[in-house]
């Protein structure tokens, strides 16, 4: 591997909806602090910068958020901001971000990162890294595959195939198939089983490689970023974003491109300490400070009486919380809003947020 020409995206131009009522438009979740004194997107940033120079780290936000996120990375330079018109899915960033490094380095290998994962074993992280690239050359498309450590219903599993006949310095396999969050039932034999692994929503492939497959599987997209590769070195570049990004539907990476790919190979990552930083529930899995009884307190005051297993996110003044008699609870003081959810359902906040655009509640989101 050529570390020359090696680069890496950050998808950060998500809502974060299961993060409501803190993550808003205003503040979406990638700008929060919610473990420790940086932003979930400064941390990321953090942690690539250990393994890429700055100048070879991409961000792909939305417009209304680029001040923000340049704001939390001074150091990045400005021409690394990608900036969509509006979101259209994890399909068309890697793609945008894709064309515009191959227009840079045709020979680039790149590596796509969500802003919002936690990853406290650096090491292996870097190590894995380090072989996916070597994967990647051969024109691999290169997934992170995490080892499930319960049934989890919220993330997508990937099924191993037969390990690759090269001798890399991490055991990589064939992928078999990916199945997108299953219901309760199939997660828990999948976890069980063996052979699985949760797809973390880390790529890494050459960005020809890419951009192929989504010339084969998405022409359309194909088509639009065509029209803006042609137009990189051109004044007019910002209108050709915003006149061909309109015309896209939405997508994910996952089923737009991996699940139909011809060629795809996965890293089963044990020991890691990941965790998707996507919802309230999530926060249960990064090892936080927590008392007696389980309970994780952040950013505000909060007194318990016979309370286990709960979260309080605090508003940061005056106002105490106290909980009598409950466990298993989530409760969140935006001072607006006072969220309280039953753990096991900390996700569906998201089906507030929707209700709220369908009735113009702009002010709550």
């Amino acid at each position: 591997m050529d570390k020359n020409h090696t680069y890496a995206a950050i998808m950060a131009g998500g809502g974060g909806t299961r993060l409501w009522p803190l993550s808003r438009r205003n503040s979406p979740k990638q700008a929060l602090k919610l473990i420790g004194d940086n932003s979930l997107f400064q941390s990321t940033v953090d942690r690539l910068e250990g393994f890429f120079p700055l100048e070879r780290i991409l961000v792909v936000t939305v417009a209304e958020q680029a001040e923000m996120l340049k704001a939390q990375a001074p150091d990045l330079p400005e021409e690394n901001f990608l900036l969509e018109p509006a979101p259209r899915g994890t399909a068309s960033v890697v793609g945008f971000a894709a064309t515009v490094l191959h227009h840079r380095d045709p020979g680039a290998i790149m590596a796509v990162f969500p802003a919002d994962h936690f990853i406290r074993n650096r090491d292996l992280f870097y190590h894995l890294l380090g072989t996916a690239f070597d994967v990647a050359e051969n024109d691999y498309l290169v997934t992170l595959g995490i080892t499930p450590t319960f049934p989890a219903t919220g993330y997508g599993y990937i099924q191993r195939g037969e390990k690759l006949p090269e001798d890399f310095a991490y055991p990589v396999y064939n992928v078999a198939r990916f199945k997108e969050k299953p219901q309760k039932e199939e997660a828990y034999e999948m976890s069980v089983r063996g052979g699985y692994s949760w797809n973390s929503g880390m790529f890494i492939w050459r960005t020809q490689t890419i951009l192929s497959e989504i010339g084969r599987q998405m022409p359309g997209l194909k088509f639009a970023l065509d029209e803006i590769s042609a137009s990189l070195a051109s004044p007019e570049l910002a209108s050709v974003i915003q006149k061909v990004w309109l015309t896209l539907e939405s997508e994910t990476i996952d089923y737009g491109i991996m699940e139909n790919a011809k060629k795809v190979a996965v890293l089963p990552a044990s020991g890691l300490d990941w965790s998707d930083v996507g919802s309230w529930d999530s926060l249960f899995d990064v090892v936080l400070p927590n008392d007696a009884d389980g309970n994780i307190v952040l950013n505000g005051k909060h007194i318990a009486e016979n309370t286990q297993n709960s979260l309080v996110y605090g508003n940061g003044k005056k106002r105490l919380v106290v909980s009598i008699g409950v466990s298993d609870l989530v409760i969140v003081d935006s001072d607006d809003i006072l969220l309280v959810a039953h753990r096991d359902q900390a996700q569906d906040v998201r089906k507030i947020v929707s209700r709220l655009k369908e009735e113009n509640r702009d002010d709550y989101l």
